[in-house]
């Protein structure tokens, strides 16, 4: 019975490294996101609002 054993390679035991220490060159803090996302909800109200009388549509 012990010959009906399948064994994997060493090499594939599973194990995958990943890479904690990785730290982005880019950098944003959470205020900046915050009036980002209210500065393109305005940018767009703006642009449902008056964007059709701009070029002459209804």
């Amino acid at each position: 019975m012990a010959k009906d054993r399948i064994s994997m390679p060493s090499g594939i035991g599973g194990l995958v490294r990943y890479f904690d220490e990785y730290h982005s060159k880019i950098q944003f803090k959470p205020g900046h996101i915050v009036i980002f996302c209210i500065v393109v909800m305005l940018i767009m109200i703006l642009l449902y609002a008056y964007g059709g009388s701009l070029i002459g549509l209804p």
